[in-house]
């Protein structure tokens, strides 16, 4: 009677599980104060593809990101990166702030897309 039970519990929480991933839905990080820039944050692309694809961006402090030469590198979750130029999104930056969209290989974060700011 218990080896029922438990399968049945077991397959409750897929089933469960099943129908909150298929009702999700995928959201771009945007930012909530300021609307009108939604559709900005979705066209934002770099070289490796589009910036705005269910992965959140994250705001990046003046302290955490440097330009030396052109060269960009960035502090994701305390360790610092270098940015490839193909991961720099061209044209202006219409956020203001310098934000970063990461993903990780091997433990580490890596920039897919990066978003320079004013430092100001």
């Amino acid at each position: 009677m218990n080896r029922i039970a438990l399968h049945d519990s077991c397959y409750v929480a897929v089933v469960a599980s099943a129908v909150v991933l298929s009702t999700s839905t995928i959201a771009c990080a945007h930012d909530h104060e300021r609307p009108e820039l939604n559709g900005w944050y979705e066209s934002s692309r770099s070289g490796k593809g589009p910036c705005c694809d269910s992965s959140d961006a994250k705001r990046v402090e003046d302290a955490d990101w440097e330009n030396q030469g052109g060269h960009y590198r960035v502090r994701i979750d305390g360790e610092w990166v270098d940015v490839p130029m193909e991961a720099v999104v061209d044209g202006p930056n219409r956020a203001g702030r310098t934000m970063v969209w990461p993903y990780y290989k091997d433990g580490h974060p890596k920039a897919r897309c990066f978003l320079p700011g004013s430092m100001n």
